[in-house]
């Protein structure tokens, strides 16, 4: 096992482009790190800088106490899994597993314990003698898996290695992946575009967008407290609701102001976030996330931050809900929102006509139904707040 230290790690290609800007990271020794962004981050190329597999135009990459810039992949003790297997067709599972140590020299009885050990370590021991067409995609990802460990790296580098499985298989590979990297205790920088699959494997996840790296932080602590709205965007299923308000000071305590209503700011938040203050009789932008809307018809919660909005859309999801609503409440409009945004021209049309659709998560008792007009308890001390110039969030 190994660390992995990035600093100040760049890479800028022939045409100029800056796929890597500055990149500091620090991969504790035996840690599942997670980077996670959308399409053309950087992550993937980040990936390929730790293993050699593209140039790096500037900075040092140290894998446990060797500086590697300069050294070929095969020399940087890591091994790679890709998401297209990269399996020999003509080989068993037992040969394909084998086939690195082959190279390596090792001997026969060595290859043969250790081919042993990673398959019953995946499950794969009914399967040795077949080929990789005769493997389900489940079966042929556990055999990359199978040729990776089997080296005994001191890192393992994945790079979107479930993308081609169906939805269930993905959430049972998850399990497998995550289980194995927990019984080897080996360092293990994984790449993906799924933020719930970063946020259930990763024991940390780092951020990227643009090249840059945003945060990098333990799952939780990236949904209770993301450094910015890309982050507060990006992470989160479904997608945290953010809203452009005003904020008023109204004798001791601040208000959030929407077309839709008036949210108090309650107390905890304002100790938690005295830098709201300097933002009374301006603009702020509001994240609350689905499940801290609730049906106050359900329980015993009757808070009195309220959110009124007409249902468009029930999706059932069995134990929960989501409740579509538009609301009468100007959504964010920032770079950041834009670039999170699945569709921009529909996030600007309803900036103008001052709405915005409101996802809340709620139990599956709810009795909303497409059509009525419906009031939901906003959760305020779990709210979040951003300046809408910088993206930052409040805090100090």
């Amino acid at each position: 096992m190994a660390a992995v230290v990035l600093e100040q790690l760049n890479k800028i290609y022939p045409n100029s482009s800056h796929a890597i800007i500055d990149l500091d990271l620090d991969i504790i020794d035996g840690e599942f790190l997670v980077l996670v962004g959308p399409s053309g981050c950087g992550k993937s190329t980040a990936l390929r800088m730790i293993a050699g597999l593209e140039d790096i135009s500037s900075g040092v990459l140290r894998i446990g106490d060797r500086v590697v810039n300069d050294l070929a992949p095969k020399d940087r003790d890591i091994a790679m899994v890709f998401q297209n297997y990269a399996l020999y067709p003509h080989m068993t599972v037992a040969q394909n597993i084998a086939f690195a140590l082959k190279l390596a020299g090792r001997p026969k009885a060595e290859i043969n314990e250790r081919v042993q050990h990673a398959a019953q370590t995946l499950q794969l021991e009914p399967w040795l003698d077949r080929k990789p067409g005769q493997l389900s995609g489940g079966q042929r990802q556990r055999v990359a898996m199978g040729r990776a460990i089997v080296r005994d790296p001191a890192v393992f580098l994945m790079d979107e290695p479930l993308s081609n499985l169906d939805a269930k298989l993905r959430v049972q590979m998850r399990a497998v992946v995550a289980r194995l990297q927990r019984d080897l205790k080996t360092t293990t920088v994984y790449v993906t575009h799924d933020q719930v699959e970063a946020m259930t494997m990763g024991d940390r996840v780092a951020v990227l967008r643009d090249g840059r790296l945003l945060q990098v932080d333990a799952p939780e602590t990236l949904y209770e407290r993301p450094a910015d709205l890309f982050v507060a965007a990006f992470i989160g299923s479904p997608a945290m609701n953010l809203l452009d308000v005003g904020l008023e000071q109204n004798g001791d305590q601040l208000e959030a102001v929407l077309n839709a209503g008036r949210l108090i700011v309650p107390p905890a938040v304002l100790a938690a976030r005295p830098g709201l203050l300097a933002y009374a009789g301006g603009r702020v932008v509001v994240g609350i996330r689905p499940e801290h809307l609730h049906d106050p018809a359900i329980g015993s919660d009757h808070g009195p931050a309220r959110i009124r909005g007409v249902v468009e859309l029930r999706e059932s999801l069995g134990a929960v809900i989501d409740l579509h609503l538009r609301v009468h409440a100007k959504p964010a409009v920032t770079t950041e929102t834009r670039q999170a945004a699945g569709d921009i021209e529909l996030l600007e049309r309803q900036a103008q006509v001052g709405e915005s659709v409101v996802v809340a998560t709620v139990d599956s008792r709810s009795k909303a139904r497409v059509g009525e007009t419906v009031e939901l308890v906003v959760d305020t001390e779990r709210a979040h707040f951003f300046d809408p110039e910088t993206g930052q969030a409040i805090w100090d």
